[in-house]
């Protein structure tokens, strides 16, 4: 099968939906310790790349394991790659956004790929660029389409909590928004990185000229 907006999107929400108590377990434990330093960075590496090269594979993480000390060995390799791409995604948002958006989607698999197959920050980079070639917009379409409906579904809730003029419920029904957006986020990656990466030799039927 390959990849195309409607089963993006589809699937990102199947996979949100069948792992809800892993997903949710991770993402609020990520939210209550991303401010505390060094800690943070093997979470963030664990829950946002981690965890979805996991889901490509069809397993879930444990919500406890993203405190493991091993994901903080990618701590260089992290920062190189963010300031690589910040070195080239800068320049390019003075030349009408668009390029920038292209080059960040190109990139948007190589941390995981660093993980994943052990290269190096440039390797990983290269390999993300070749992976994602073709289906650019796909995967910017399906993304967009993801982040409406949480926002939408998000201000509904939230309107109505803020109607109940409980502050306690508002302050619960924000953080409950961001769990659900981190969840799925980390399932649209995991979907993409399943069809670019793990699939990669199945040939794309009609890629599009990105």
């Amino acid at each position: 099968m390959n990849l195309t907006v409607v089963n993006a999107v589809k699937e990102t929400f199947i996979t949100a939906l069948k792992n809800v108590p892993s997903f949710m377990g991770a993402a609020l434990l990520w939210v209550l310790t991303c401010w505390i330093p060094y800690i943070n960075v093997g979470t963030t590496i664990a829950l946002f790349y981690a965890m979805p090269i996991e889901l490509s594979k069809g397993t879930v993480m444990n919500p406890l394991s993203i405190f493991d000390g091993k994901y903080r060995k990618y701590m260089g390799e992290f920062f190189s790659i963010i300031g690589l791409m910040s070195i080239s995604i800068i320049p390019a948002l003075c030349f009408m956004v668009v390029p920038a958006i292209i080059i960040s989607i190109g990139w948007c698999l190589a941390i995981c790929i660093m993980i994943d197959k052990e290269l190096n920050p440039a390797e990983a980079m290269t390999e993300s660029t070749r992976c994602t070639y073709g289906y650019k917009w796909t995967i910017f379409g399906a993304n967009i389409l993801i982040y409406l409906g949480w926002v939408v579904v998000s201000m509904i809730v939230l309107y109505l909590f803020a109607a109940i003029k409980v502050d306690i419920l508002v302050f619960i029904a924000i953080v409950a928004s961001l769990i659900v957006g981190i969840t799925l986020q980390v399932c649209f990656t995991g979907v993409i990185y399943r069809y670019l990466v793990r699939l990669r030799n199945v040939p794309p039927a009609t890629p599009d000229i990105l």
